[in-house]
């Protein structure tokens, strides 16, 4: 007889981007995406940090402060982005993205021009902004779904 306790699809793609936001050094919040196609295959994954060749420690991470160029928004590369830009294939389209914070507005245009037609995210703790409004403006321009993820209340123990 098969195990009937095993993960469904939802909830392996939520956790491989809850995984990936393990590795944000952000002290503020830490988030993970992942990129599936139709498939249900992996397509990338990516969390959000500094930009390759600048160092976590030479740049700023606070998120308040009189002087922009001392917080952290001008110079980290959002979950979704990197996924986006870490995928090496050729073809997106018709893609879903599981995140754990919904995108905002700079990350849905990249996710749009990708061709991700679903977004599945955690956390729409930020519903209330212009950036976020505005990425459910062009989502639904754009036709790309969007849906909360429910938790099924499944405790996964790792031991690394």
């Amino acid at each position: 007889m098969k195990k009937e306790n095993y993960l469904k699809w939802d909830e392996y793609f939520m956790g491989i981007a809850l995984l990936s936001a393990e590795r944000s050094k952000d002290p503020h919040t830490s988030v993970g995406a992942c990129i599936v196609s139709q498939n249900n295959k992996i397509l990338s994954v990516g969390y959000n940090g500094m930009p390759r060749g600048c160092s976590d420690d030479d740049y700023p991470w606070e998120r308040e402060g009189e002087n922009e160029l001392g917080k952290k928004y001008l110079y980290v590369c959002h979950a979704e982005l990197n996924a986006i830009l870490n995928y090496s294939g050729v073809d997106m389209s018709h893609a879903k993205i599981y995140t754990t914070l919904f995108p905002c507005n700079e990350c849905t245009k990249a996710l749009i021009q990708a061709g991700i037609r679903e977004v599945i995210y955690l956390s729409d703790k930020y519903s209330d902004t212009a950036s976020v409004i505005a990425a459910k403006r062009m989502m639904g321009s754009a036709h790309v779904a969007y849906r909360k993820y429910q938790p099924a209340g499944k405790k996964l123990h790792l031991e690394l």
